[in-house]
């Protein structure tokens, strides 16, 4: 890969660590308590898992240009890994089991504040 694409690449990731601290002080900020952030397991990745009382919130964090870019930026196929993902993890947390699992976007932009979408989809509905 050339120098210039390592570069943007890098630039990106920085980008979105920033857009995920942000998101997370949002939600904390909304009486959450962070589990987790950048859970990476073989189905998939999870940005943002988050707990207020029963629900375990498995939240995906989208920063674009414009509030109506960044939620188109979501597709089922990607929606299907992330609930792969919480599938995975719940197996390996009985403590969270019990626990209501919802599927949420916090979606960035600039000059904007987070918008926090609860429950932004549920699992068989259209994913992949």
């Amino acid at each position: 890969m050339s120098r210039p694409a390592t570069q943007a690449r890098q630039q990106a990731q920085q980008r979105g660590r920033r857009g995920e601290t942000l998101a997370v002080w949002w939600l904390r900020f909304k009486g959450y308590r962070i589990l987790a952030r950048d859970l990476r397991l073989p189905g998939g990745e999870i940005d943002i898992l988050a707990r207020r009382g029963r629900v375990l919130a498995v939240v995906e964090v989208k920063r674009r240009g414009d509030a109506i870019t960044a939620a188109e930026a979501l597709g089922q196929r990607q929606q299907g890994r992330i609930v792969r993902a919480a599938e995975q993890f719940l197996a390996r947390r009985p403590d969270c089991a019990g626990l209501d699992l919802r599927f949420d976007v916090v979606l960035l932009s600039p000059a904007r504040r987070p918008r926090h979408i609860e429950d932004a989809w549920r699992p068989g509905a259209g994913t992949t």
